[in-house]
């Protein structure tokens, strides 16, 4: 395999490092190209490679939901992102979520040690000729003169979305003489912090949300910002209605601090129960950091520490970083795209992760996984796999790469970012009404389909 070509993988996120680990696996020399340091974005923190921005959760762990069956045919396409983020799993009530520093730190020393793997700081301002096999993986942040160069060999403008990241403090400046460790329904450990609200303090926090400033972006219209709908800023929930934070992330259902009384007293419960509840996530393994779930913001730094800290428990809240909002863009995919990701205008040319339009780290994984191994595949000579449908894999990359997708989905004229859901899925031969038999329905047949593809390499 010396004369084999070399692969180019260009940015280091989740979709990168996975796309890069799996070339390598296949025998295939590769260059991973990242641009940080040399290069910063607007949300970043550090120069390691699938750093998380914007929460440290893969979503939930049971395969019988989207992310979790996303996450579980990864496992067994032995994928090294989420192999990783298993290593450094964190409590987090039925869900994936990882000592963010760790995970990035270990991902980055594996694929630097992997000797098959080049890797160059340095930002890539324009697509590499046409010969060269590259996967592009630059994410939702892809530098101004990339995305230019690839808007003019699409011949089609960028979509784009805000997207927001939440606070995170430190453990010990929360009060648990009013906050209360508990997970929702009592499922599975206490791994989170809560902090109940009256009714009279959440209308003044959501007053405060209301009136406080927000920071200013370049190019950033708040007017008429287009918010990933799954991802709303706390303050965007706050002006949608009174009730909308606790129907969504402030939501007090099956949460009960057990100083309040017995959860069994019908008097009791209606006396004591919260009218609202913000959740803390544990942030490290050590227990040391906590992000405020559902409160991703684009207020002001100043004006993050005056309101949040009206939440019960938050008084004295030690802040070591606030939310950020940044510009998030993607390509129209399903114009540009085959179900392999590659673009049919360039067979050559592979696109994956959140670039794509697919949303959610593992779904970035996946694009990753598949683009990094048809890359390796090319490579080869040998022809490009496409996931079935009626995997979750296959439903993601088969509704990205379909030109009817674009009329489902549009929103202010664009194609918007689609997540892993059961939705995108074939139906199955016979109704199931029950929703967890359904869903279990789903993964089984999921799970036996990707056994036709879960070694690719296994006859090289």
């Amino acid at each position: 395999m010396a004369n084999l070509p070399s692969v180019l993988v260009i940015g280091a996120g989740l979709a990168g490092t996975e796309a890069a680990w799996q070339i390598a696996r296949a025998g295939v020399k590769v260059k991973l190209i990242e641009m940080r340091p040399v290069a910063k974005t607007p949300a970043h923190h550090t120069s390691h490679f699938a750093e998380l921005v914007c929460s440290n959760s893969f979503g939930s762990l049971k395969s019988d939901r989207a992310a979790g069956l996303l996450q579980e045919e990864l496992r067994k396409l032995e994928s090294i992102v989420i192999a990783t983020a298993d290593k450094h799993a964190v409590p987090a009530g039925g869900a994936l979520a990882v000592d963010r520093s760790q995970f990035s730190q270990n991902l980055t020393e594996k694929v630097s040690s992997n000797p098959l793997i080049t890797i160059e700081r340095r930002e890539i301002k324009h697509l590499p000729k046409e010969e060269q096999i590259t996967v592009v993986a630059t994410g939702p942040l892809t530098s101004d003169d990339l995305a230019n160069d690839l808007r003019e060999f699409t011949g089609l403008e960028y979509c784009h979305f805000f997207d927001a990241a939440s606070p995170i403090v430190t453990g010990e400046s929360i009060d648990l003489s009013i906050a209360f460790k508990a997970s929702r329904y009592d499922k599975g450990d206490a791994d989170y912090i809560n902090c109940p609200m009256e009714r009279n303090i959440y209308v003044a926090l959501r007053e405060e949300l209301l009136k406080a400033e927000v920071a200013e972006l370049k190019n950033f219209d708040q007017a008429s910002a287009n918010y990933f709908e799954g991802c709303l800023p706390i303050e965007e929930l706050a002006r949608r209605g009174e009730d909308t934070m606790r129907y969504g992330p402030l939501k007090p259902i099956g949460l009960w601090d057990e100083r309040w009384g017995d959860l069994n007293n019908k008097e009791v419960r209606k006396a004591k129960r919260a009218y609202a509840v913000a959740q803390l996530r544990q942030e490290d393994r050590a227990g040391r950091l906590w992000n405020l779930v559902g409160f991703q913001t684009n207020l002001k730094w100043g004006e993050q520490s005056r309101v949040l800290r009206m939440i019960p428990g938050l008084k004295d809240a030690e802040f070591v970083r606030f939310g950020v909002m940044h510009r998030n863009t993607f390509i129209e995919s399903p114009n540009l795209l085959k179900p392999t990701l590659q673009f049919t205008q360039r067979a050559q040319l592979l696109a994956a992760g959140q670039i794509t339009g697919t949303e959610g780290y593992a779904a970035a994984v996946a694009g990753g996984w598949l683009a990094g191994t048809n890359a390796a595949l090319l490579a080869l000579n040998r022809v490009p796999i496409t996931f079935p449908p009626t995997t979750m894999i296959g439903a993601l990359t088969n509704f990205i790469s379909n030109v009817e997708s674009m009329k489902k989905v549009r929103r202010n004229g664009h194609f918007q970012p689609m997540p892993a859901n059961f939705g995108l899925m074939p139906e199955l031969p016979a109704r199931i009404k029950n929703k967890r038999d359904r869903y279990g329905a789903y993964r089984d047949r999921a799970l036996k389909d990707l056994r036709s593809i879960t070694h690719p390499f296994q006859k090289l």
